[in-house]
């Protein structure tokens, strides 16, 4: 593969050191809210700050943006960290905004003493009407010129509990004419009555986003703050915060922005994923169908094949779509590699071998993984009793089927060719047993001019005499359109067949797997063996072969 050279990120920093910015200088951080699990949109993010640390030899920090403490919990702090780490990053310090709340609220008293601030006392709806439209100013409130010392009495009593939540704000005092809508004097400052996860009920007020972005990035010395291209229009505000509480010292961070990360038939709306855990749609943000970091593991998906799927995404600044098949191509390249080779029958149908010797007892080899000689291989049982896949076996075959039916042969992979000769079916009329002959001289591996003979097709198949049951998670797309979330019922758009489960006959040696165990069934896809204490019970992660387009 040819050698990518320096992303346009890289290009920007390489320029910095260039003009003489110390490299020992260097900080990045990754900031993620606490309102819900990390998805696949945060995974180019993630991998952008924590590659850079490590190319440069910089520390990055994880930043929690804590600062709405009616969305935010323990539980999403914890299960962020963890999924870092699954990921294989460590962060250099792990910070909260809410570390830095006594800080930002004196610079907003700082702001209020330079005319640069003013308490708004009207309601929200009031404030979002005079904002105007990008084609035309905005209107002033009427408080804007309210004296700075009445603006510092109420903000000091909103500070100390004083005032219900809704009755006033605090407004930078920027520019109502301004064609960037968020230069119209941003609320800055919000009355909440609400527990907070780290700090209880200490606080009464809060900071909004932007005035604590750029702040607690200076605070950390943070160099290159990396933000997805929806926060263009927040730079010029991010830097007019950090002019208003000029002189600064030490490093100015810089704000810089890249395309986010959209995946087809998948949302990364935190809100819209909320709504599938709240509705019961799935089961929890882990659930193997959500496009969490949580939930892609459990699906079975690996740190390295997320990795390698972020670094083929790339960075760039231009936005678009990326097909989902692109992720599965990257789990399936490197599940093809580590994953050893197990034979599983996810419908099973009883094969009797009438011409076998029940009392015979004989084993055959299987490769442990193909693309590693070095594993050895395996021995699994061959007995008169096996069962194959129901959907190998027609009983009036279509046009161009090649595997078991009346009067036709097939091969046992690694194993005998067989003939079907007879249909036993139940009282309803369905096949639940056929007999078939073997030709004892076709064994593969003998090296005679029978077990050399061709058939058409060779399909897997396990023993019956050793077989275990155990339970087979099917998952196709939880959106049936390719850019959920566009219409006003995201629910219609669930796939309502995005879980089949099915019980299967396994080969003995998938029991002693273990939670986060990974296995190429053979002919099925890619499987991982889930948490499940109670039964043996695999997730399916993805198809041998890309089946999206179908």
């Amino acid at each position: 593969m040819k050698k990518k050279g320096p992303n346009f990120i890289e290009q920007i920093i390489d320029g910095d050191i260039s003009r003489g910015f110390k490299k020992d200088n260097l900080r990045f951080r990754f900031p993620p809210e606490p309102n819900g699990y990390l998805h696949i949109g945060h995974l180019k993010a993630i991998c952008l700050n924590f590659n850079l640390g490590e190319k440069y030899g910089a520390p990055v920090n994880l930043r929690f943006d804590d600062t709405n403490p009616e969305k935010e919990a323990k539980e999403y702090v914890d299960a962020i960290k963890n999924d870092i780490l699954w990921l294989g990053y460590k962060w250099n310090k792990e910070c909260y905004a809410s570390d830095y709340f006594e800080q930002l609220y004196n610079w907003a008293l700082v702001l209020i003493e330079k005319d640069l601030a003013y308490i708004d006392s009207q309601s929200s709806e009031d404030i979002a009407n005079q904002k105007g439209t990008p084609t035309k100013d905005g209107k002033p409130s009427p408080y804007r010129d309210r004296n700075k010392e009445e603006s510092l009495k109420i903000f000091k009593e909103m500070h100390n509990g004083d005032h219900k939540q809704g009755e006033h704000v605090l407004r930078a005092k920027i520019n109502m004419s301004s064609p960037n809508m968020l230069m119209r004097d941003p609320v800055i400052y919000r009355a909440m009555d609400s527990n907070h996860h780290r700090t209880g009920d200490s606080w009464k007020i809060y900071p909004m986003y932007d005035w604590t972005h750029g702040e607690s990035d200076y605070i950390e010395q943070v160099s290159h703050s990396l933000c997805t291209l929806e926060f263009e229009p927040h730079r010029e505000l991010y830097d007019w915060f950090l002019d208003s509480i000029s002189p600064l010292k030490g490093i100015r961070p810089k704000q810089r922005e890249f395309s986010r990360l959209n995946l087809s038939y998948t949302i990364t709306s935190k809100r819209n994923l909320a709504k599938l855990v709240e509705e019961g749609v799935v089961d929890g943000w882990d659930d193997p169908r959500m496009p969490t970091i949580s939930g892609l593991r459990n699906r079975g998906y690996t740190p390295e094949s997320l990795k390698s799927f972020a670094l083929t995404v790339g960075i760039s600044k231009r936005e678009n779509v990326i097909d989902v098949s692109l992720l599965e191509f990257c789990v399936r390249t490197h599940l093809n590699e580590e994953a050893p080779r197990a034979m599983a029958v996810l419908d099973p149908l009883k094969i009797s071998i009438i011409n076998y010797n029940e009392n015979k007892e004989e084993s055959v080899n299987f490769d442990i993984n193909p693309q590693k000689p070095g594993q050895g291989k395996r021995e699994i049982l061959f007995s008169k009793n096996i069962y194959i896949e129901r959907e190998d076996f027609q009983e009036n075959p279509e046009e161009g089927f090649f595997r078991l039916s009346p009067g036709e042969e097939v091969r046992l992979k690694n194993a005998y060719i067989i003939k079907a000769k007879n249909i036993i079916k139940n009282e309803e009329g369905q096949i639940t047993e056929v007999e078939c002959e073997y030709d004892e001289k076709s064994k593969s591996g003998s090296n005679t001019e029978e077990s050399n003979r061709k058939v058409k097709a060779t399909i897997h198949w396990v023993s019956a005499e050793t077989a275990v049951e155990a339970t087979i998670n099917i998952y196709d797309r939880l959106f049936k359109v390719p850019e959920p979330g566009k219409s006003q019922d995201l629910l219609s758009e669930v796939n309502e067949n995005s879980l089949e489960i099915k019980s299967a006959k396994v080969e003995p040696y998938l029991a002693s797997a273990k939670d986060g165990d990974h296995f190429q069934f053979q002919r099925s896809g890619y499987f991982v063996r889930t948490n499940n204490k109670k039964t043996l019970e695999f997730n399916k992660t993805v198809g041998l072969r890309d089946g999206w387009k179908k």
